[in-house]
């Protein structure tokens, strides 16, 4: 304990020892609530499917159509047993479910009971680029805004150009758009309603 003592000591006389306890802390705090907003989400069925997933299929009244494993292509598509080929990502896992429901009613006697679950969600994944203390890919277990994003990232370098942050982001056609974002009115509680939440493949670029 004493040394524990010493040690805090130390590193809070340090100029900025206090400030990076204190990052330290809100950084582990939020990844926190963004696993519990993830465990949430999948529970609930509202959680968005993306290519790289890992995706289990139980049919409860034809097991011989189950299937333990198998996981969505880099093209957002999946292959169900009977009905073929069918759009996965950015459905929720009640309406994968629902589509599968109705692909297999048109083949079965009764209508038949699907669930789906994520094994992995591997996909769900956001880039940060640029002049940040770690760039790189974090993954999206939960709703996430881009000051997040740089939190995870280790923040902003003393080169970076806060106010020329851009979010880019590609439409359901592939078409990618820029979206700009000033993170110093932000960090100084202006505009807050500017802290752009990310989606699954949003690439923050720091100039």
């Amino acid at each position: 304990m004493s040394r524990f003592f010493a040690a805090t000591c130390q590193y809070r006389r340090s100029r900025y020892g206090l400030g990076r306890v204190l990052f330290i802390v809100a950084l582990l705090f939020n990844s926190i609530v963004v696993a519990q907003d993830s465990e949430s989400e999948i529970e609930t069925g509202s959680y968005k499917i993306n290519a790289g997933d890992v995706l289990s299929l139980q049919v409860w009244n034809e097991p011989s159509l189950s299937s333990e494993q198998f996981s969505v292509r880099p093209d957002g598509f999946v292959s169900i047993p009977v009905i073929g080929e069918m759009r996965a990502s950015k459905k929720t896992i009640v309406e994968l479910q629902a589509s599968i429901a109705k692909g297999l009613s048109r083949y079965l006697k009764d209508q038949p009971t699907v669930v789906v679950s994520v094994l992995a969600s591997n996909g769900n994944l956001v880039y940060v680029l640029g002049k940040v203390g770690r760039p790189g890919a974090f993954p999206l277990n939960g709703p996430m805004d881009v000051t997040q994003a740089l939190a995870f990232s280790g923040g902003l370098n003393s080169f970076a150009a806060e106010n020329k942050i851009k979010v880019l982001r590609r439409d359901d056609s592939g078409q990618q758009r820029s979206i700009k974002f000033k993170y110093g009115q932000v960090k100084d509680g202006d505009k807050l309603e500017t802290n752009i939440l990310l989606e699954s493949g949003d690439v923050v670029l720091v100039p």
